[in-house]
């Protein structure tokens, strides 16, 4: 009798690994997969999410590339924040050429947000507040030094000419906090993300966006926003989400998975779905993605670097 497991194609039994714990980004990423490719039955059966949290993704990389490589039907899913974590080297002694990307299915993007009532309306009005008196224009951001929403205020405070390291920054648990210490007037910047404040406002926070970091304006709620490259600063941070399988998974199988995330991203019930997850269209898929997520890395390694941070070479 012939092994069913060494027959077993791409998609039988799928499992989605997600880094981190239920309920945040890594989980609505391995669900919009799990909805999605049932839904569109480009699966049988429901795919199985499991939990793998510790260091934004690095516990999940090292177990894929060092114990995993080769399973076929495992994907993981990553996020901007995984690739600016790659290029500090929190990923331990692996790179962003250790493992094969497959998809990059949404994405979001950094935001510029300041309370309701603030009199700061707009980068302008930031870089005047801040250019009068650096000490009281307090950032704060999800994270510690080094994390994603640090680094958009960073790079946000060094094109309104502010050194980043001279930036009075509170680092909070996540957006949640931060926009609460926002409306309580405890900082008067956050650099968050716009789907988290289009939620936010949405469930009644007195917030407001004044800059969004994408290359164009977001359509939907969004629309009225100005980016910051037409508010004279040079600051985009696209956050995308996507997959990526093991180094040792066979070029058939993984042709397998890229043709069928491109066939799914191609209908309108997967569209509706990523726009439910408060994400906006971003689809890419294989060699394509796989030289853009090197180009991400390299850039998040030079500013990184340029701020004074570690890196990997």
């Amino acid at each position: 009798m012939t092994s069913g497991i060494a027959q077993a194609g791409p998609l039988d039994k799928t499992e989605c690994i997600a880094p981190a714990k239920p309920g945040g980004g890594f989980d609505l990423t391995c669900k919009l997969a799990q909805t999605g490719l049932l839904n569109g039955k480009f699966i049988s059966d429901p795919m199985r999410v499991t939990y793998m949290p510790g260091g934004i993704g690095a516990v999940a990389y090292n177990t894929v590339v060092a114990q995993r490589p080769a399973e076929n039907n495992t994907i993981v899913a990553f996020s901007g924040g995984s690739l600016l974590n790659l290029a500090q080297g929190k990923f331990g002694r692996y790179k962003e050429t250790d493992v094969r990307w497959v998809a990059g299915v949404g994405t979001d993007y950094g935001a510029v947000i300041v309370a309701e009532k603030s009199p700061i309306k707009s980068l302008q009005d930031l870089v005047a507040a801040i250019k009068a008196d650096p000490t009281k224009v307090v950032f704060g951001a999800g994270g510690t030094v080094g994390s994603q929403d640090w680094m958009k205020a960073a790079l946000t405070a060094k094109a309104a000419g502010l050194d980043p390291r001279k930036m009075r920054f509170v680092a909070f648990e996540g957006g949640g906090e931060a926009s609460t210490a926002l409306q309580g007037g405890h900082v008067q910047v956050y650099s968050g993300d716009a789907s988290e404040a289009e939620e936010q406002i949405k469930a009644g926070a007195k917030i407001r966006v004044i800059a969004v970091l994408a290359d164009k304006r977001l359509k939907g709620k969004m629309a009225d926003v100005p980016t910051a490259k037409e508010q004279g600063m040079d600051v985009e941070w696209p956050i995308i989400r996507g997959f990526y399988v093991g180094p040792k998974v066979s070029d058939a199988d993984y042709k397998v998975w890229v043709d069928t995330f491109n066939k799914m991203m191609a209908t309108p019930e997967f569209a509706k779905l990523r726009a439910e997850r408060g994400l906006f269209p971003f689809s890419m898929t294989g060699a394509e993605l796989d030289a853009y997520i090197k180009q991400r890395v390299g850039v998040y390694r030079k500013v990184a670097g340029d701020l004074g941070l570690n890196v990997t070479k």
